[in-house]
Parts: structure tokens; C-alpha cells; sequence
């Protein structure tokens, strides 16, 4: 089943000087449920404002998103975001404990908040590989890390059906970032979300994508497995973008 479709979406912005300039040209992208989709790219490309769109922090200027066939400009935002959740490049703490943060979907939402003993609170803490002795302790004092991963159990603890991700692992360290790769391809292959991810980690990008598209000067100018993309580039783009030092790690 289909989860997200993108058709023929672009994005224009007013520069410094009041120009017009294109940061999205006619972006089209499907993404099957279950699946964890990610796109790669130069600084600048435009992958940060194509994810802002799928929740509406941002919106297109001519195209469609379509959310399960539905187009996301008639659902209301806050609806859209208990289904399409977002974990930012830098995980942000609320204050107060662990458990706090887990339950500030909910409260935003009026729901009632989930206990410590919650099966929820449990299932995450558990999908996240944080320890359960971890709810009571003061979120601002975890590790980055430990920081991020609480961001992540706090986006899927209301069960979103679409998790996007901005660069979840550019503030951590290399084993720090593959585990939590690891954690988000044990969630899709679990059959329990949809991942849409935006990275420079080509590293990461191959260990945990089922696709890949590449995403330069606003266009998706080639997509398609891991493997292919990754070893066998078709444009002289993605082969310059491969071959540059630095550009494709954090």
C-alpha cells in the first residue's frame, strides 16, 4: 500500500534581495507503506524544506502530497501531525524527566497521559533501546545520544503512521549513529511505521534505506535502491556529489 506520494511539488522563496529563487522543482516521490525511504544530497539542495512539506511546516507552492491518497492541504495540521510525526536535527529536551517528554504528545493532543507502566511507554522505551530506569531521570542531563533516542520514543509514542527524520544522526558519534540506524530499520521491518529520512550519512544511507533518491538544485534527478545508487550512479551529479571529500559525511 501506498503511505505518501509527492506530485510535481515545488517550492520558490524570496532571497535577501527579493528575487525569486526555486528551492524545489517538480518533486515527485512515492513511498509504500512500511517502507524507509531516504534522500540524499548537497547542502542546499533542498531536502529540509521537501520534509517540512509532507507535515505542513512549510508549504508547496504548485503540487500535491497525498497522505494514504489523501491531499495533506485538507487535513487539518494538527490532525496531519498526530498522524505524520518529526524528529529535528538536534533533539530538544522539555523540562522534567524522561517520562515527561514521552507525554507530551498526548498532553498536546488533550489525550490522557500514559504512566510508567503504560504498555506504550514500555513498547518504545523498549523499540528506542532506552533502559526503563531511565523514566524518572532529568531528560536535559542524558547523553546527546540518549537525547536523541527520547526524541525519537517521544514522536512514536502517540503511533504516528509516518515518522520523518531531518539529519537524526549528524550530532552523533559513529556507533552512537549506527545503533540508532539499526533501531530504525528494526521499527520498518517490524511493519510498524514509515520512515522518510533526509541525510548526508551515505554510511547510514546504505545500511537502513529500501530506497534512495538523490536530490540535487531542487530536482530528484535519480532514485532507486541502496545498492544501485550508492555503487552504480547513472548522472555525472550523483557521481560528482560521491566523489566529493566530506560532502557525503558528517
Amino acid at each position: 500500500m501506498e503511505m505518501l506520494r509527492l506530485e510535481e511539488v515545488s517550492k520558490r522563496r524570496r532571497n535577501p534581495l527579493g528575487q525569486e529563487v526555486d528551492i524545489l522543482r517538480g518533486v515527485s516521490l512515492s513511498l509504500a507503506a512500511g517502507h524507509l525511504q531516504v534522500i540524499i544530497g548537497p547542502s542546499g539542495s533542498g531536502k529540509s524544506t521537501l520534509i517540512r512539506m509532507v507535515n505542513r511546516l512549510d508549504e508547496p507552492c504548485s503540487g500535491r502530497i497525498l497522505l494514504g491518497g489523501v491531499n495533506i492541504s485538507d487535513l487539518d495540521p494538527l490532525i496531519l501531525r498526530g498522524r505524520v510525526a518529526m524528529v529535528l536535527q538536534k533533539p530538544y529536551m522539555f523540562e522534567g524527566t524522561v517520562l515527561d517528554n514521552l507525554q507530551r504528545g498526548f498532553a498536546f493532543r488533550g489525550l490522557p497521559l500514559p504512566g510508567a507502566d503504560d504498555p506504550r511507554i514500555a513498547s518504545v522505551m523498549e523499540l528506542c533501546r532506552l533502559p526503563i530506569d531511565f523514566l524518572p531521570r532529568a531528560a536535559r542531563t542524558l547523553s546527546l545520544g540518549q537525547q536523541q533516542r527520547v526524541s525519537l520514543a517521544r514522536a512514536l509514542a502517540t503511533g504516528p503512521e509516518l515518522l520523518l527524520l531531518d539529519e537524526p544522526t549528524s550530532s552523533l558519534d559513529r556507533p552512537t549513529g549506527d545503533r540508532l540506524g539499526e533501531t530504525l530499520r528494526d521499527i520498518c521491518r517490524m511493519g510498524r511505521l514509515t520512515i522518510l529520512m533526509v541525510t548526508h550519512d551515505l554510511r547510514l544511507a546504505g545500511r537502513v534505506a529500501d530506497r534512495l533518491a538523490f536530490l540535487e538544485d531542487g530536482r530528484i534527478l535519480e532514485q532507486g535502491s541502496a545498492e544501485d545508487l550508492l555503487n552504480r550512479p547513472a548522472s555525472a551529479e550523483l557521481r560528482r556529489f560521491l566523489d566529493t571529500p566530506n560532502e557525503g559525511v558528517e
